[in-house]
């Protein structure tokens, strides 16, 4: 009987566990199938995720594997032309979404602290929708930055922060049209629009060629843009948390604060890695190289006198040299003129 008991009790316990972890799939399964956004559901590339799985798996396999095998015994090219027309247009797509971000929302109509989405078709809400969906669009169009890059055979510029980044926005960018097409989490979208309109302007101008390119000092401060633009969605989505009344799902607020977080780790652990650490490897090695030239000029031009290492005296530096002093202070150089 104690036995019966227990069997029917792991039995019961076993059947709990099915409907516990069935009414979890069921959860899921009807957030993202019944929770759809109505507005947006049918607009083009909106409908499914196949379309967005098929097109990055191409990007990447493209990027990683199939370009650089095809350009391994071909010259890069140098499309100048299509880079310039390419970024032009982005810059203007970028000032674009801006505009569309500010009137449709975060100008005067959207809470800074908290902003549900309004699911409504009213002309405000519809534009807002409109914007994530083109932000949408956007961020697949940006794919062709890699494409260029492996064409032209500029494959140390493919990083993993390059590849994650330009790989995972589309996909933030589809669930955002697909579930919140408005409300808090668009501020995002806006700040990378800015942001994206000074870096194509960048790469405009540096697709110009050497003569534009040695004018542009500010390359770094686009990094710390990014970085800057990361911590302000960061501390905008986590203050979400600390609302009950907020309206705005708090389990997108979480994601939107963990990729916020994680992005600026990753822009600023590039930053330190190219621009610190760089600046002061680069001081290192000039400060040897120096070095090296100093002791290679009085060993080139040193011949051993009575058991004494002197200059000869056709080598011996001007007064201007920056090891003139040194030199005659050690005995190198005798308190005589040079013969003419």
């Amino acid at each position: 009987m104690k036995e019966l008991l227990k069997t029917i009790f792991s039995t019961f316990q076993a059947d709990l566990v099915v409907v516990q972890e069935m009414g979890y799939i069921d959860r899921i399964i009807h957030f993202f199938v019944v929770n759809q956004d109505p507005r947006t559901k049918d607009w083009f590339l909106s409908g499914s995720v196949g379309p967005l799985f098929t097109i990055l798996v191409t990007y990447l396999y493209f990027c990683i594997y199939a370009g650089p095998r095809f350009m391994k015994d071909r010259k890069p090219l140098q499309l100048k032309n299509t880079l310039i027309v390419y970024n032009a247009i982005q810059v203007l797509l970028s000032v674009w979404l801006v505009y569309e971000g500010l009137e449709s929302g975060w100008r005067k109509y959207y809470n800074f602290r908290c902003q549900p989405v309004d699911y409504s078709k009213n002309p405000i809400a519809m534009r807002m929708a409109r914007a994530v969906w083109a932000y949408y669009m956007c961020k697949l169009v940006e794919l062709l930055d890699t494409v260029f890059f492996v064409l032209r055979k500029k494959q140390n510029q493919i990083s993993f922060l390059h590849l994650y980044h330009h790989t995972l926005m589309p996909v933030c960018a589809f669930i955002g049209l697909k579930y919140f097409a408005g409300g808090h989490g668009t501020l995002l979208g806006l700040i990378n629009s800015f942001i994206h309109v000074i870096m194509y302007m960048y790469y405009m101008l540096a697709a110009m060629g050497p003569e534009v390119q040695k004018h542009l000092w500010w390359k770094k401060y686009l990094t710390t843009l990014q970085i800057i633009q990361f911590l302000i969605v960061f501390c905008h989505t986590i203050q979400v948390q600390f609302q009950p009344n907020c309206n705005f799902p708090k389990s997108i607020a979480a994601l939107l604060t963990i990729n916020a977080g994680l992005f600026t780790y990753m822009f600023s652990s590039f930053y330190i890695r190219n621009y610190t650490k760089r600046r002061s490897k680069d001081a290192l090695d000039a400060k040897r190289r120096q070095q090296e030239l100093n002791h290679n000029d009085v060993s080139k031009c040193s011949l051993e006198l009575n058991g004494k290492a002197q200059l000869q005296e056709d080598f011996y530096p001007t007064p201007a040299s920056p090891i003139y002093e040194t030199l005659k202070r050690n005995g190198h150089i005798p308190d005589v003129k040079k013969k003419a």
